[in-house]
């Protein structure tokens, strides 16, 4: 996998969101082991102490457990990743909401055409 880090935000908040975004889709399945940081760390390109401050961080919002000898695992708390995906769509639509508005459509314009999304092509 490819990583591309900008310089709008710290990295460790950067592999926050990939791995918040890789637990919400299903791709790291509740339970699941976490990558070593070190591993991590090769993967991305980054220092071995990003990895840990993310992972720090993630085990702060509860998404992430460590367990002292056998690493790190997704939490297989159901409602915590529903919670997480709730969030992560209401990020999205809002960023949505704001492009589409700078572009002058009101919000019933938008909510119109998110109804009708993929209908215009059939």
């Amino acid at each position: 996998m490819g990583w591309n880090f900008n310089d709008g935000s710290p990295i460790y908040l950067q592999l926050c969101a990939v791995i918040k975004g890789k637990i919400a889709s299903g791709e790291y399945a509740p339970g699941s082991k976490l990558q070593p940081v070190r591993d991590l760390a090769l993967e991305a390109g980054v220092n071995p102490n990003t990895v840990q401050r993310a992972y720090a961080e993630l085990e702060r919002d509860g998404l992430v457990n460590a367990e002292r000898t056998s690493g790190r695992f997704v939490t297989a708390d159901a409602e915590k990743i529903k919670q997480l995906r709730g969030a992560l769509s209401s990020g999205f639509i809002g960023e949505m909401f704001k492009q589409l508005q700078g572009l002058g459509l009101t919000n019933e314009e938008i909510i119109a055409a998110v109804q009708n999304w993929g209908y215009s092509d059939k």
